[in-house]
């Protein structure tokens, strides 16, 4: 057999033989469930009669005799988003300290205190403070997950395990459509209570699960236990803590991290210098990144969904809620396969491009056909359950698949958290203004559909973003990634990745195949121990 044919057998092996690995990495997504039903439930608790009545203010001509204020309505919603923005901007220390697996346990325990508050509240402000530190929980974990499953995932398949968090996200967003709409009509508390309290099932199958799954080896290389990281890495990929395969990826992460010490690079501030390693390009990358996945506007159907459809004349808004998210957990799988079979740049362009179309569509639609229209309201649904499901197999996923990898060791968590912060920065500044924006009372812009002309030429900004600042990343290790940005620009990024990846080429300086001879075994083994030495 050849030598060629041998590397390729070992290769398949190792990917074959990591598959307990895999599964307790995409394991970890789980925690994609907290975001997306907490965001996804609210859009239907606060059109719960209810809960209106529990939380609003008398009015004579509301259907009901109470209403909520455009306000208290912003509030409400928004709220979450500024305990996220804490959340996320506290996972970088919690990460560093404590450990990724550690703060996402702390993490599950904020959220269900938060839940509990909500619960069973009778008040508004209890609601809020509940809010808030739900919020707190949810953003730790947005920060969290993605540096995870980053740090543990084989590259060959690292784009489709990051992506599990967004699938998460979806699952959570439909599993909230679903209970909103079987509990919306009951008479009493329970309509809402229930949608909100199921929420702590979610936090604790996440937390007793994290108690089994190893903590990651490149926060252990961190932390200089070596011996740590290897067994971790061994158990990641599902083999002996002396297989070559585990031996390489741990040289290259010791290799990359002494580079990064000896330029000093770890704080909040070397996020922002100029450097031979572009950390502040990369910085720059993941908050504007972040920022342009809110501004695509696909939070406006999750928070507003209900009522935009209610308000555009549209039938049964709750079951077509139901149906958008069906689509987005759907096209989610497809996205999942996609970032590593064509890259994470190709789907970022292309998916920008289709729903910046489906959106001047939606806008344009909505202001020439009459709610009578019936043919019209279809069409409408129909290019929401595109621009949805477009969202949901590009900018979705890959957003966070991106933000997770570009980072280098010494800096990850604060470049992943301050990447985050901007995503709940501007998913609260968004859902703050959009009442203002669609609804027709006095002091809102009263724009209803026509907000989709901004949410399209945000879209064709994403595209621009995409073409100048985001680099092909796909099949890379995260220590290779830093020889991308060293070597390499974003539009250039294609054809180096190529080389990369011919030439095997990575930080350690020595080959990811497997050693072919017990001479080549044993002076792998001398290679990691003179690595473990210098840590």
């Amino acid at each position: 057999m050849s030598s060629s044919s041998s590397v390729a057998k070992d290769v398949g092996a190792v990917k074959r033989g990591g598959t307990t690995g895999i599964i307790m990495t995409a394991f970890a997504a789980f925690g994609g469930m907290l975001f997306g039903y907490d965001t996804g439930t609210i859009a239907g608790v606060i059109q719960m009669g209810d809960w209106i009545k529990t939380f609003g203010e008398p009015d004579s001509s509301a259907p009901t005799g109470y209403s909520v204020s455009t306000s208290r309505e912003s509030l409400v919603v928004s709220i979450l988003s500024a305990g996220t923005f804490l959340g996320a901007l506290s996972g970088a220390p919690s990460a560093d300290i404590l450990g990724r697996r550690i703060s996402i346990m702390l993490a599950c325990a904020v959220f269900c205190l938060g839940v509990s508050l909500q619960t069973g509240s009778s008040t508004l402000a209890t609601f809020i403070v509940g809010r808030s530190f739900a919020g707190l929980g949810v953003g730790l974990v947005s920060t969290l997950i993605p540096m995870y499953q980053s740090e543990c995932s084989p590259k060959w398949i690292r784009g489709a395990i990051v992506s599990c968090y967004q699938f998460a996200i979806t699952v959570g967003l439909l599993l909230a459509a679903i209970i909103n709409n079987a509990t919306k009509a009951r008479p009493n508390h329970s309509a809402w209570q229930i949608s909100i309290s199921v929420q702590l099932i979610w936090a604790f199958v996440l937390f007793v699960g994290m108690i089994w799954l190893p903590e990651t080896p490149r926060w252990l290389v961190k932390k200089d236990r070596v011996d740590y990281a290897v067994r971790s890495m061994a158990r990641l990929r599902s083999l002996p803590p002396d297989h070559p395969e585990v031996i390489s990826e741990i040289e290259d992460i010791v290799a990359a991290l002494n580079s990064e010490r000896e330029m000093g690079q770890s704080s909040y501030i070397d996020c922002f210098r100029s450097s031979r390693n572009k950390i502040a390009l990369r910085t720059f990358t993941g908050i504007a990144l972040q920022a342009w996945q809110q501004l695509t506007g696909v939070n406006f159907i999750s928070y507003y969904g209900i009522t935009f459809f209610t308000s555009a004349g549209i039938q049964n808004p709750f079951l077509i809620s139901v149906a958008i998210n069906i689509v987005n957990t759907g096209m989610t799988l497809p996205g999942m396969w996609a970032v590593d079979r064509y890259g994470r740049r190709a789907l970022l362009l292309w998916g920008a491009a289709l729903m910046c179309l489906c959106e001047f569509l939606i806008a344009i639609l909505g202001v020439t056909i009459s709610i009578a229209n019936v043919a019209g309201q279809r069409a409408l649904i129909g290019l929401v359950c595109i621009y949805v499901g477009t969202f949901a197999a590009t900018w979705g996923p890959v957003a966070w698949v991106v933000t997770g990898e570009i980072f280098p060791l010494n800096v990850r968590a604060k470049g992943i958290s301050l990447s985050a912060v901007s995503n709940w920065l501007w998913n609260w500044a968004l859902a703050f203004a959009t009442p203002y924006l669609v609804n027709s009372g006095k002091g809102d812009a009263g724009l209803g559909v026509k907000v989709f002309f901004i949410w399209g030429s945000t879209c064709a900004g994403c595209i621009t973003f995409t073409y100048f600042c985001i680099p092909e990343t796909k099949g890379l290790s995260l220590e290779q990634i830093d020889l991308l940005y060293q070597h390499s620009t974003p539009i250039s990024s294609t054809r180096y990745r190529r080389h990369l990846i011919a030439e095997d080429e990575h930080a350690g300086g020595v080959s990811e195949r497997e050693p072919s001879s017990e001479k080549e075994k044993e002076g792998a083994w001398e290679t990691r121990e003179e690595a473990s030495d210098t840590v």
